[in-house]
């Protein structure tokens, strides 16, 4: 059995602590939905567009994603 390390809980909690929606990321900020799509389902995103989020949403790497010990 497969378990995903890096979980994205702290996105969403960081979304909605700022009032921001995937919506305005994606047709706002210029964030590909493709990308949503693979933070929604668990997936790697890279430490480029893992920067460009800290960015956007003014936050820490920690308040985007956090690793899972086994």
């Amino acid at each position: 059995m497969v378990i995903d390390m890096i979980s994205y809980e702290p996105f969403y909690k960081t979304l909605f602590k700022k009032g921001i929606t995937e919506y305005h990321l994606i047709y706002k900020e210029g964030f590909s939905a493709n990308t949503i799509h693979r933070i929604k389902h668990g997936e790697a995103i890279s430490t480029k567009t893992l920067d460009a989020l800290c960015y956007t949403l003014d936050c820490e790497v920690e308040e985007i994603i956090k690793h899972i010990k086994e």
